[in-house]
């Protein structure tokens, strides 16, 4: 398979220096640029993956009326939080 290339990127001279500075002994410019343009596309693939899920979840919690309304989480989140401060005050610490 033959290789295809990126278009060049214009860069400010700082962030050209500054990717320099960071570079692995060893690595050129071309390989830092490969290895964050892979990373980006991986992140960004699954982050629609997230949300894709979580989306259907979302749907499937509406058609089923099984899930736990966001208030009520976060009312128990924050007594768990006090409980757990008083308890820590009335042990001194």
């Amino acid at each position: 398979m033959k290789t295809a290339t990126l278009p060049a990127v214009r860069v400010q001279p700082d962030l050209r220096a500054d990717i320099e500075r960071v570079l692995s002994d060893g690595e050129s410019l071309s390989q830092f640029v490969e290895s964050a343009v892979q990373a980006a596309v991986h992140q960004r693939t699954q982050q629609a993956e997230f949300v894709t899920r979580g989306m259907a979840s979302l749907q499937k919690a509406c058609k089923s009326g099984d899930y736990v309304d966001a208030g009520r989480v976060v009312d128990g989140l924050r007594h768990r939080l006090q409980t757990a401060r008083a308890k820590q005050a009335a042990d001194g610490r």
